[in-house]
């Protein structure tokens, strides 16, 4: 099989990507960061870092600490504000010709509706990414993302403040996480983006206190891909809506292996820290696998190891 007669094309409720494999958000900034190590326009996706309406600090140092399978991270959510990505960094993501995906978070139910409404019309924004696992301050910090309702209400309610795709972050750190996707289809969610990271810690036994500054963070890494893989698989079975997927993938094999258990898409997070051509170089190895496996489409895979 030649190269020329594969279609790597993916779509994700909207999102049209030019090969199944994005960046996730927080991982690669503003894909700047990146453009010594590899071409960004050859990339399905950039998820940017995420958004919210006014600038934000973050948390204190320290706010990444390694672990023996990952990372965790506390890092706040710092960014620039709206306004700032939408003048400095998207225009050089539009000069490169890359599928961008906003991730936008927020505190109340109104910071969404507004973020999602000042995107509204903004050339080279190809859908929005929620981050869902922020706390809602009106209900007294719980996160988004743990409510069917929340989440329900908080999709429906972005959705109706723009035409662009949607797309929310599920959380894992639920009970049941095909209920939180169900209520997100019922929102009206075009797409689905899991997972985001498990909550964990880490203790310093020499100062016998909490290594992270904010206690607790989220872990992502190598660690996670059996739950994220778990997890997909879940809601694969049970919702209609095409998934992103990521949680720990390091190679070609791990993202087919997402990809069989129901992701149209995958997302590679701290596997940039690891290597920063990751992305291109799964891209790569699809392409190998296709060509060995005689696979005209990607979507061939999909879900292809579920039992419904």
């Amino acid at each position: 099989m030649e190269k020329q007669d594969m279609d790597l094309t993916v779509n994700l409720g909207g999102i049209i990507m030019k090969n199944p494999v994005a960046v996730a958000s927080g991982t690669f900034g503003y894909g700047r960061e990146y453009e010594d190590y590899l071409d960004i326009n050859g990339l399905g996706a950039v998820i940017v870092k995420g958004t919210t309406l006014e600038p934000r600090h973050g948390n204190p140092p320290v706010r990444i600490f390694e672990t023996a399978a990952g990372m965790l991270n506390a890092i706040g959510l710092e960014n620039p504000g709206v306004e700032v990505f939408l003048n400095q960094h998207l225009p050089y993501l539009i000069d490169k010709d890359v599928t961008v995906i906003a991730n936008i978070a927020g505190n109340t139910i109104e910071e969404y509706a507004a973020l999602a409404a000042r995107l509204e019309g903004c050339k080279g924004i190809a859908g929005i990414e929620l981050n869902i696992s922020c706390p809602n301050v009106k209900q007294g910090g719980l996160q988004f993302g743990t409510d069917p309702v929340m989440v329900r209400d908080v999709v429906k309610t972005v959705k109706a403040n723009t035409s662009l795709p949607v797309m929310p972050k599920l959380s894992p750190n639920v009970t049941n996480i095909v209920e939180i996707a169900l209520a997100a289809q019922e929102g009206g969610a075009d797409a689905l983006s899991m997972i985001n990271t498990l909550m964990g810690m880490a203790i310093n036994v020499q100062t016998r206190k909490p290594v992270l500054a904010n206690v607790f963070g989220g872990l992502s890494g190598p660690a996670i891909k059996p739950v994220a893989l778990r997890m997909i698989y879940q809601v694969h079975q049970e919702v209609d809506l095409p998934i992103l997927g990521g949680g720990g993938i390091m190679n070609t094999l791990d993202a087919l292996e997402f990809m069989m258990a129901g992701a149209t898409g995958i997302s590679i997070g701290t596997g940039n820290f690891v290597n920063p051509r990751l992305a291109y170089d799964i891209m790569v190895g699809l392409q190998e696998y296709m060509q060995e496996n005689q696979i005209n489409n990607l979507n061939e895979i999909v879900g292809i190891a579920v039992q419904k």
